[in-house]
């Protein structure tokens, strides 16, 4: 029972990972377009809003590519979960002045996935020898 809600969780955090990953692909290409969607003349943390653009669609590339990686299964696919995880919500936190409730919404989201990653644990042979017995009985 514990190894099918483990492994649920890193299932959820991957599907959540693809979402905040072609969200990030589309506001990164929809930035580089220059797109009217965005604020005029905000001031950002480094460059412009192209170069914040190239960034948020790099971000969202590495976490469909980390998605795949959690639906392979392994620890390599959880850590590399958590890393790019927490990469897009410090750039969600620095995409802030140019769609300020979009970027919110993405950090949260992220910091969602980082968490269902990092409580993911696999059963102890304890918590296994339950779930035998109470398959048996």
């Amino acid at each position: 029972m514990t190894e099918i809600r483990g492994r649920g969780r890193a299932a959820f955090a991957g599907v959540l990972l693809m979402v905040g990953g072609f969200l990030n692909i589309v506001y990164g290409i929809a930035a580089i377009g220059n797109s009217h969607f965005f604020a005029r003349d905000t001031h950002y943390v480094f460059s412009n809003l192209k170069t914040w653009g190239w960034i948020t669609l790099i971000l969202g590339i590495l976490e469909i590519v980390a998605s795949m990686s959690l639906f392979t299964g392994g620890d390599f696919g959880r850590w590399f979960g958590i890393v790019i995880g927490s990469l897009a919500a410090i750039g969600a936190l620095l995409d802030i002045p140019s769609y300020p409730l979009l970027s919110l919404a993405i950090f949260f989201l992220s910091l969602w996935i980082v968490q269902g990653l990092a409580v993911y644990r696999e059963p102890t042979a304890y918590q296994a020898g339950e779930q035998t017995r109470a398959d048996a009985t």
